[in-house]
């Protein structure tokens, strides 16, 4: 048997232990804690944290530790859940007219799609693609001038600069003709920007609604952690036509010093979809404000038999699952030919990276297109982790040239379905960012779609396994740092 003596004469002896002991319990109990409601990739991420750098390692699990938002924002999602619940009772469970093979192909996703963000699938939709930077912001503003009723504007990024003074000149001529305007801009996308207290204040001085999206709170009942952020990207008017994609209302530079510009993505659409679009607006004005949303929610029911079949899905740390990786997913083992996946921030969790693999071993092709410019040092570099792997696995990637950052956002699967909004197809979108993508079950779509892949493809450059083994070793070694960081979530 072997004894411990402590010489109870010496304090600093009884110190040590009783320091060694707390610490101990400390590390046990984070032990037992870390792991719940987290993937094992993440918990062992935060268990090595805590460990190697005890002390650093528990103050950045406190503040950062929970992948999720409040309570009391998670109980108000829960609300606005209802709330759409009710608004779309009546809603076929799937659209009637479907052959028998669309049926099989389609009503899975629908289903999944409807559990989780409470929005169906309907018909009756037109969906046009802008994929030019100004006529994006052109097309907007045409559409506000038009506006009777009410205006909706959620961007990640909203900035004053001389590309965007149209845009507000339109906001204050609508809100002079009696149009309510209503306007949420994420607290910290927003502010690192140019002229941000020029904007906060000329949305003041033209009486628009307007609000900041998860500004950072102390109080224990609002506190979310500091780097959950809403990346969504809407705008409705009049309930008659929405905007979803990547873009945000901001100048084509983002306002840097070099030549890099971006390429960005939106739809426009009409139809029962625009009222879905306008749900999630008005679920996030009333988290923002605690203004109740019924009076911004409209019916979202429809019979049309014609036209698009669109189904918006929301996602983000207010839900219980990741809705948007559970829809990727998804879409990779429905695949049976060709799936074309453009996003400029690819990292997959362990879920996504196997259905991708699958995929390709089912024969499928799959062709990623990323961009050559990085504008996030991690998130590039983690992503080219991943290089390697997919090559070898068959996957096609193409880096868009620069001086272009390709930001779009979407996928299509066959000939028949599409996704298009704000998620990238990286570990913080799926846990971290409130996001927005719509689901568009139509060839025509798709089509329209693939010319632009086809366009984005002869601007960019393929990699071969061959040159990618041959990088220099340091580069290689940043992508492996960063790839173990990215867990960290």
């Amino acid at each position: 048997m072997v004894h411990l003596f402590v010489d109870m004469d010496n304090p600093l002896a009884f110190i040590g232990i009783f320091a060694l002991l707390i610490d101990w319990i400390i590390r046990i109990a984070f032990v037992l804690y870390v792991p719940r409601g987290r993937k094992p990739t993440a918990a062992m991420a935060w268990l090595l944290a805590i460990l190697i750098i005890p002390v650093f390692g528990v103050l950045l699990f406190l503040i950062i530790g929970s992948p999720k938002l409040s309570k009391r924002r998670r109980h108000q999602q829960q609300s606005i859940d209802a709330l759409i619940e009710t608004a779309t009772r009546t809603a076929e469970p799937v659209p009637q007219g479907l052959t028998a093979l669309e049926y099989d192909r389609y009503a899975p996703l629908i289903k999944q799609n409807k559990e989780l963000g409470k929005l169906p699938a309907h018909r009756g939709n037109t969906v046009d693609i802008l994929d030019d930077y100004q006529s994006m912001i052109d097309d907007t503003i045409f559409h506000i001038h038009k506006a009777e009723r009410y205006v909706y504007i959620e961007y990640f990024i909203i900035a004053y600069d001389k590309s965007t003074i149209p845009f507000f000149n339109a906001i204050e001529d609508a809100v002079e003709r009696g149009v309510d305007v209503y306007v949420l801009f994420d607290a910290v996308g927003s502010r690192k920007y140019i002229g941000y207290r020029k904007m906060t204040r000329k949305l003041t001085k033209i009486g628009a609604k307007w609000h900041r999206m998860l500004p950072l709170r102390l109080n224990p009942t609002h506190y979310n952690r500091p780097d959950l952020r809403n990346h969504r990207k809407i705008v409705v008017i009049d309930g008659t036509v929405a905007y979803l994609g990547s873009f945000n209302m901001i100048e084509r530079t983002y306002q840097r010093k070099d030549t890099v510009t971006y390429d960005e993505l939106v739809v426009r659409m009409t139809g029962p979809v625009v009222n879905q679009c306008a749900a999630i607006f008005a679920g996030d004005w009333f988290s923002e404000t605690g203004q109740s949303p019924t009076v911004l929610l409209e019916p979202m029911v429809s019979d049309e038999q014609d036209g698009v079949m669109a189904q918006v899905l929301p996602s983000g740390p207010a839900y219980d699952h990741e809705n948007n990786l559970k829809l990727f997913v998804s879409l990779l083992y429905t695949a049976k030919h060709r799936v074309v996946i453009t996003n400029p921030y690819f990292v997959p969790d362990d879920a996504l990276l196997t259905a991708v693999i699958s995929a390709v071993n089912r024969g499928v092709e799959v062709v990623i297109i990323n961009s050559q410019v990085k504008d996030q040092w991690m998130v590039g570099h983690a992503q080219r982790s991943y290089y390697q792997q997919l090559l070898e696995a068959g996957v096609k990637i193409y880096l868009h040239n620069a001086p272009r950052l390709l930001h779009s956002k979407h996928v299509t699967v066959d000939d028949d379905i599409a996704v298009v909004g704000s998620s990238n197809m990286d570990i913080r979108s799926f846990q971290l960012n409130l996001e927005c993508v719509v689901v568009l079950y139509d060839t025509s779509v798709v089509k329209k779609l693939q010319r632009i892949q086809q366009k984005n493809i002869a601007n960019a450059h393929v990699i071969t396994l061959d040159q990618w083994n041959n990088r220099p070793f340091y580069k290689e070694f940043l992508d492996s740092i960063a790839r173990l960081t990215a867990a960290l979530q």
